[in-house]
C-alpha cells in the first residue's frame, strides 16, 4: 500500500477512458475513483480502506492483476467524480431523441389524440430522461438559457452560449406537450393552464453543482414556449478584473464606491452583465461596518452579509414600495435592481441626497443616455446633476478561445469600419475541442465610464442633450465602449467582429 495522499485529483492523473467501464453511481457509493492503468495494475483513489475491495473488483473486470490504491479526501474524490463524469460524452439528449424518432411515433401520436392525464404524460420515462439530458448538456456547454420553441411541424431546442443562440436538438413534435408539462411540474406551475404565461423556479444539482433555473412559459400559436435561465449558485460573484475591467477602470469605480452618497448607474441592454457588475461592487463594499440592502427582481445570487429583497408586484412589493421600506432600515448602501419609473427614480435620488450610496441599472445604449432617460422620466435636471456620481455603460463580448488562438491579418472589409484605430495585431480562434469548434470561450465586458465632473454637472443642470454630454465627456478623456473594445481586440482577448456586433456603431468614432 502506497502512502501517497492526494489533496486534489487533477486532470493529468486520470485517463478518462478508464471511467467508461464504471458508473458514477458506483464510484460515489464506494468513495473511489479509478484513475489509470499502469502495466497490469489499476491505480485508483480511495477515501477509506474499505474502498480497496470495490477498486479490486473493477480491476478484475478489466482483467488486470491488481489494484493499487492511493488515498484522497472524500471531498477531492467527490469533486473529481462530478468533474470527469459531467465532462464525459454519453450520447445525451441526441441519443434519446434518436430513440424516440426510431420508435413508433404514429402510435404515440394516436395516444395524444385522446385525453390523457398530464401527470401521466410528464412522468413517461423518455421525457424525464430527455429533459434531464438537455439540462445536463446545457451545464456542460456553459449555456445561460435553454429555449424550448414549438413551431407548426417541429420542436426546436436552443441554448444561449456566450450570448449567442445555438440550435441543439429537434425532438419529435409529438413530445412537445409532455416535455413542457414536465418542466411545469419541476417548477411547481399549473400544468392544466395553457392560456396564460407562467413563471417559476427549479433548483437542482447537476454534476454536483447547485443550479437555479428560472422558468418562463408563454402560450404561442403552436403550443407553449419555455425558456429556462440557468444560474450557477456555486460561481457566485466574480471580481472586476474577471469581467474585463482594466486597472484604470477599477481605480475609477473604487473611487466612486468610497463616496458616502450619490448614485452610480450601470446601463446596457438585457444580458449585458449589469447585475454582475453591481454584485461585484457590493462585495467590494461588504463589511461589518456597513448596512447594505438590495431590492431585486429576481434575486440571482445570495450574497453573504447583505440583505436582499425580492420584488413581488402582485402583493404590492414593487421597486418603489421596497425602496421606501428600505430607507427605514438605516442602510448605508442601497442597490435597486432597476429604475423603471419616475417614482422609483425620485426615491432613489432623494435617498442619495440624504446620505446614502445608491447603485442601480437603467436600460440605455450609452452612459450619457442614462441622463436623458432620467430627464425623460420627469426628474428635474438639478436633482439629476446633484445626485448622479457616474454612469457606466457596458456590453459583453465573446472571448477568443485561448486554446486555439492564432494571429491573423486585418480583413480588408474591416478597414472601412475602424480606419486609423486598426490594431497592429489581430487574433481569432480556429476552433477546437475546448470551444466546440466555435473559436470563442467565455465572455468579458467592454466599458464606458461617464464621470460627472463639474462641467458635466453644469450641462445636466442646463438640460443639455445626451449627444452633447457624450461629446464633452470624450473631450475630457472618456474612453468609449468602442475604443475599449478595440484595445481588447488588440490585446488578443476578442475580435473586431465581436466589437461591431455588440456596439453596433456606424462609424469608427464610436
Amino acid at each position: 500500500m502506497t502512502e501517497t495522499f492526494l489533496n486534489e485529483i487533477t486532470d493529468d492523473l486520470v485517463d478518462e477512458s478508464v471511467l467508461e467501464h464504471v458508473s458514477p453511481e458506483f464510484c460515489r457509493a464506494n468513495g473511489i475513483l479509478p484513475m489509470r492503468v499502469v502495466e497490469t495494475a489499476l491505480i485508483g483513489a480511495v477515501s477509506a480502506p474499505d474502498g480497496i475491495l470495490p477498486l479490486s473488483e473493477i480491476a478484475r473486470l478489466l482483467k488486470l492483476k491488481t489494484a493499487a490504491p492511493v488515498y484522497a479526501s472524500s471531498g477531492a474524490i467527490a469533486a473529481a467524480i462530478n468533474r470527469f463524469y459531467s465532462r464525459a460524452d454519453t450520447g445525451g439528449a441526441q441519443s434519446i431523441v434518436d430513440d424516440l424518432k426510431s420508435g413508433d411515433l404514429k402510435s404515440l401520436a394516436t395516444e395524444w389524440e385522446r385525453p390523457r392525464d398530464l401527470m401521466e404524460l410528464a412522468d413517461e420515462g423518455p421525457i424525464i430522461r430527455l429533459l434531464n439530458s438537455i439540462m445536463l448538456e446545457a451545464v456542460k456547454e456553459r449555456a445561460s438559457d435553454i429555449h424550448v420553441e414549438p413551431y407548426e411541424k417541429e420542436l426546436d431546442i436552443r441554448f444561449r452560449v456566450d450570448g449567442v443562440l445555438r440550435k441543439i436538438l429537434s425532438p419529435p413534435k409529438v413530445v412537445q406537450e409532455s416535455l413542457v408539462s414536465r418542466i411545469k411540474i419541476m417548477a411547481s406551475l399549473d400544468i392544466a393552464e395553457k392560456r396564460l404565461a407562467q413563471d417559476g423556479r427549479i433548483r437542482l444539482l447537476i454534476g454536483g453543482r447547485d443550479i437555479d433555473l428560472r422558468v418562463s412559459i408563454v402560450p404561442t400559436s403552436f403550443g407553449e414556449r419555455a425558456v429556462l435561465r440557468l444560474l450557477d449558485r456555486r460561481h457566485g460573484v466574480i471580481d472586476f478584473t474577471k469581467v474585463g475591467m482594466g486597472a484604470e477602470d477599477i481605480s475609477r469605480i473604487d473611487g466612486l464606491l468610497k463616496r458616502p452618497n450619490g448614485i452610480i448607474l450601470v446601463t446596457g441592454p438585457t444580458g449585458s452583465g449589469k447585475t454582475t457588475t453591481l454584485y461585484s461592487a457590493l462585495m467590494r463594499l461588504n463589511s461589518v461596518e456597513r448596512n447594505i440592502i438590495t431590492i431585486e427582481d429576481p434575486v440571482e445570487y445570495q450574497l453573504p452579509g447583505i440583505g436582499q429583497i425580492q420584488v413581488a408586484p402582485k402583493i404590492g412589493m414593487t421597486f418603489s414600495a421596497g425602496l421606501r421600506s428600505v430607507l427605514r432600515q438605516d442602510p448605508d448602501v442601497i442597490m435597486v435592481g432597476e429604475i423603471r419609473d419616475r417614482e422609483t427614480a425620485e426615491i432613489a435620488i432623494h435617498a442619495s441626497l440624504t446620505g446614502h450610496l445608491v447603485l442601480s441599472t437603467l436600460h440605455t445604449n450609452s452612459a450619457a443616455g442614462a441622463v436623458a432617460r432620467l430627464l425623460d422620466m420627469g426628474i428635474e435636471p438639478f436633482l439629476v446633476s446633484s445626485s448622479l456620481s457616474a454612469a457606466i455603460a457596458q456590453r459583453l463580448v465573446r472571448m477568443i478561445c485561448p486554446h486555439c488562438r492564432v494571429e491573423i491579418d486585418m480583413p480588408p472589409e474591416m478597414a472601412t469600419h475602424f480606419g486609423a484605430k486598426i490594431p497592429e495585431k489581430l487574433y481569432h480562434g480556429t476552433g477546437c475541442a475546448k470551444c466546440n469548434g466555435y473559436g470563442y470561450l467565455g465572455r468579458l465586458g467592454i466599458f464606458e465610464f461617464l464621470m460627472v465632473t463639474p462641467e458635466i454637472r453644469s450641462m445636466i443642470s442646463a438640460n443639455t442633450d445626451a449627444q452633447s454630454i457624450q461629446k464633452a465627456a470624450i473631450d475630457c478623456g472618456m474612453t468609449t465602449m468602442f475604443e475599449d473594445g478595440i484595445a481588447k481586440a488588440a490585446a488578443g482577448l476578442t475580435t473586431l467582429e465581436e466589437i461591431l456586433r455588440v456596439t453596433q456603431t456606424d462609424n469608427a468614432g464610436g
